[in-house]
């Protein structure tokens, strides 16, 4: 057999390694790499500024070399930590990793399996209707569901965007005893979804850029890696398009599960897509920021065309504005975007002067145009603003926002990067911050749509911070208290500029009139 043992990334507080295995009938020879180079914190900023050329469906491959792969069949094997993912597939030039719609050459499967501590996954590959979770298979008093799809195969080393992200996460449930292992029908786990169709991409992003994706996957297939034109560092892998698809049918399926469950439950449980590659970013005509597809965009289209859910609430907290979901719904009524980001102002100047506002995008005066204008709302944070700060603009902003707008369902671009440790940006969020952000949405939720909520999974690059923040996320769908008087530390909190802050609210307030 043929080994490949790789360490993935490495943060001064958390470390995943990563053990691949390829069976490989008649290959004798072992492989071992070295383990990559971490770039530096300070170096990954300049990564997101690299980013701000509007994207092109183009497909640029690198110059990275990878080893040559057996023309046989394999089985191929992922194991982090707890985790086998296992797909099986053909190749004639490497080996490549797709759920449906392969080329000639490579014999299709049935489907993709995931087997692990906490159950079996199974999502079709073929073209069938919806095959959401039934409301009678998740259990009465369910308080949250989640679904996983790490896209194990859409990995760059050393990139912030990689692939320990989604497992070191769910590594994360399990040792804090958050998942069903540990709480019984409290937490569940949605073990049957499809990969999104090219008709629910195709609601949101334009169908030349979805061709051109598809079409691309040979030529990363050859390089091993490939760069999309003009959406700054996103790359793309062999696997990409797949496992993009699957990312996006598992928010499509966790909508799909929370309506059930609203139909014979008065609170029904709150869902999270544990998922990657991320989407806000994503324009409509091409990926942006590390995102290939609108997973959010694609979900509130997919909530109003099957579910007749017409009036979508969606709340971004990622620390980067969301320009692709912002883009996709402007001049939408019937969809309110709000996004909490931070802007490079003089305050970020003082206080990191590297740290930059990916991708320039949400100024306080964008709010929609036609017959959707007001129906976008961006607030800007200056850098700095924390816990106190947030908190202010939940309860002045976006409940009064929320009340008067009147969801269906609540949509959340839960992204993790505002915090303290995270490496790019300059906010200084919690722990604590996520857990009030989690239990005051799901009771938002509760008071204005009967409980439809739906989070997912954006950005977040330290994995310790990262992990961490989403258990606390999960402690407060489960109403438990909050231990992140446990897991923060005060004394890297600085005084938030809170005078700034107060000037926005108000000026955003006397925008939209509230």
């Amino acid at each position: 057999p043929l080994f490949i043992q790789t360490k993935l990334s490495k943060t001064p507080t958390f470390f995943i390694k990563k053990i691949l295995v390829i069976f490989c009938s008649g290959t004798k020879s072992a492989l071992r790499l070295p383990p990559p180079v971490m770039k530096s914190a300070a170096s990954l900023p300049a990564m997101m500024s690299a980013a701000a050329a509007p994207p092109l469906a183009n497909f640029t491959a690198t110059t990275t070399s990878r080893p040559s792969a057996p023309s046989i069949q394999c089985n191929l094997l992922f194991y982090v930590r707890y985790h086998v993912y296992s797909h099986k597939k053909y190749s004639k030039n490497g080996i490549t990793i797709k759920y449906r719609d392969l080329p000639k050459h490579i014999r299709p499967e049935k489907g993709y399996s995931s087997t692990s501590v906490r159950g079996t996954i199974y999502c079709s590959n073929q073209k069938e209707g919806n095959v959401g979770l039934p409301s009678d298979h998740i259990t009465v008093g369910a308080k949250v569901i989640y679904a996983a799809a790490p896209a194990m195969g859409h990995n760059q080393e050393s990139h912030p965007e990689c692939n320990s992200r989604v497992p070191a996460i769910l590594t994360a449930l399990e040792n804090m005893k958050l998942t069903s292992k540990f709480r019984g029908s409290d937490v569940v786990e949605v073990q049957n979804f499809r990969p999104a169709t090219t008709d629910d991409i195709g609601s949101v992003h334009a169908g030349p850029y979805i061709s051109g994706l598809e079409k691309a996957m040979d030529q990363a297939l050859e390089k091993g890696l490939i760069f999309i034109d003009g959406s700054g560092p996103t790359y793309a892998t062999a696997t990409t398009f797949q496992e993009s698809l699957l990312a996006a049918g598992a928010g499509i399926s966790l909508v799909d599960s929370v309506v059930a469950a609203s139909k014979v439950s008065k609170d029904p449980p709150v869902a999270f897509a544990l998922i990657r590659p991320p989407g806000h970013h994503a324009v409509p005509k091409g990926a942006m920021g590390f995102c290939v597809f609108g997973n959010i965009a694609i979900a509130a289209r997919y909530a109003q065309r099957m579910h007749g859910l017409q009036r979508v609430f969606i709340i971004d907290f990622d620390v980067h504005h969301g320009n692709g979901t912002n883009d996709a719904f402007y001049e939408d009524p019937d969809i309110f975007f709000l996004s909490t980001h931070q802007f490079k102002g003089a305050w970020d100047l003082v206080i990191t002067p590297q740290a930059g506002s990916y991708p320039g995008t949400g100024k306080i005066d964008q709010i929609g145009c036609g017959s959707g204008e007001g129906s976008t709302l961006n607030l800007p944070l200056p850098g700095g603003s924390g816990d106190t700060a947030m908190r202010t603009v939940f309860d002045e902003v976006i409940v009064p926002c929320a009340q008067r707008f009147k969801p269906d369902i609540i949509l959340v671009s839960a992204g993790y990067d505002a915090h303290l440790l995270d490496p790019l940006a300059s906010l200084q969020f919690t722990t604590g911050t996520y857990y009030m952000l989690a239990s005051s949405i799901k009771q938002l939720a509760k008071d204005l749509c009967g409980g439809r909520c739906v989070f997912f999974l954006e950005g977040g690059y330290n994995l310790s911070s990262l992990s961490n923040s989403v258990a606390e996320s999960f402690r407060a769908f489960l109403g438990d208290r909050s231990l992140a008087s446990e897991l923060d530390d005060p004394s890297y909190l600085h005084e938030e500029p809170l005078k700034k802050v107060k000037e926005i609210i108000e000026k955003v307030k006397h925008i939209h009139s509230f």
